[in-house]
C-alpha cells in the first residue's frame, strides 16, 4: 500500500482514546480527544499529573510499545495512522521528532554528546560524509547554546539543563515535519529557555514544521502562538485558539489556570 503524501494537516484526532498497561492494570489514559493541527502551527497540551497528556504524546509519536495503544477513535499523524507498523511506522518516525519527558536523563552514558546528536542522522543516512555530519552537529550545538567543546564530553559531565538541550538537538537533527515534545523546558535555566521557543518558531517559518508540546507553561504557549488544550482524567476540559477567549467545560474552572486566564 502506498503511503499518503503530506497534506495541510500535521495532526487530526477524532474521538481518540488511548489505553496504558495490560490486563487488569490497563487504564483508559486518553478518552475521546478530538483536535487538529496544521503544519506551521503549534498546539500546547496542559493538565495535572495523570491527566493523560504524556500518554497522548507517546501514542501519536509512533514510538509507543504494547503498553500504550490506541483503543478507540482515530488519529492521523503526518498522513499516517500511528498504530501502523513496518514501512509506514519507519516513515512516521522520520516525519515526527519525539522528545520524551525523560529524554535528558536517559542519554546513553557511553557516547559523547557529539556522537549522540549525530546518531539519528548517521542511522538514517549512513553514507553521509563525516564532514557534513560534523557541520550539522556543530550547528545544532550552537542553536541550543552549548559550546562546541561539549561535543567531546559525556552526559554525566553536563548539567541536567544541558542534557535536556542535547536531547532537543537529537530530536531536531532530522528536521522533523512535526515535533512532539513532552515537557521540553524541564530543567532548562530560565536564561536559555528561549532556545526551545526559537527552535520551534524558526522551523515553523522556514519549512512549516508543526509542534505538539506538552507543557503547563501558559506563557510559553503564548510565546509560540499556540492553540491550547487542557486535559484532566483523560478528557479535554478546556481549550483556547491562539489569540481567542478560552472555552472551559462547565464546572472545570481549574482549567483556566492552565490556560493563563
Amino acid at each position: 500500500m502506498a503511503l499518503p503524501d503530506l497534506t495541510e494537516w500535521a495532526l487530526r484526532l477524532d474521538d481518540l482514546s488511548v489505553a496504558r498497561g495490560r490486563g487488569p492494570s490497563s487504564v483508559r489514559a486518553v478518552d475521546g480527544v478530538t483536535s487538529e493541527l496544521r503544519f506551521g502551527e503549534s498546539l500546547v497540551v496542559s493538565g495535572p499529573t495523570g491527566s493523560g497528556k504524556s500518554s497522548l504524546a507517546l501514542a501519536l509519536s509512533g514510538r509507543a510499545d504494547r503498553d500504550t495503544r490506541i483503543v478507540g477513535g482515530s488519529a492521523v499523524v503526518c498522513g499516517i495512522a500511528p498504530e501502523r507498523r513496518g514501512r509506514a511506522n519507519n516513515v512516521l518516525t522520520f516525519r515526527v521528532g519525539y522528545l520524551s519527558q525523560d529524554a535528558g536523563p536517559r542519554l546513553d552514558p557511553d557516547r559523547t554528546i557529539g556522537e549522540l546528536i549525530a546518531l539519528p542522522l548517521v542511522e538514517r543516512e549512513p553514507r553521509l560524509a563525516r564532514r557534513q555530519v560534523e557541520i550539522r552537529m556543530s550547528n545544532l550545538l550552537d542553536e541550543v547554546r552549548l559550546p562546541l567543546g561539549a561535543a567531546g564530553k559525556f552526559p554525566h559531565e553536563l548539567s541536567s539543563g544541558m542534557r535536556q538541550r542535547v536531547a532537543l538537538a537529537m530530536t531536531l537533527v532530522l528536521d522533523p515535519r512535526l515535533l512532539i515534545a513532552d515537557e521540553p523546558l524541564a530543567g532548562i535555566d530560565i536564561e536559555v529557555r528561549h532556545v526551545v521557543r526559537d527552535a520551534i518558531l524558526r522551523r515553523q517559518e522556514e519549512w512549516g514544521m508543526a509542534a505538539l508540546v506538552i507543557s503547563n507553561d501558559a506563557e510559553f504557549a503564548r510565546e509560540i502562538g499556540a492553540d491550547q488544550l487542557v486535559m484532566d482524567q483523560g478528557s479535554v476540559i478546556g481549550a483556547r485558539r491562539a489569540g481567542e477567549d478560552a472555552l472551559v467545560t462547565p464546572g472545570a474552572d481549574a482549567a483556566l489556570a492552565f490556560l493563563g486566564a
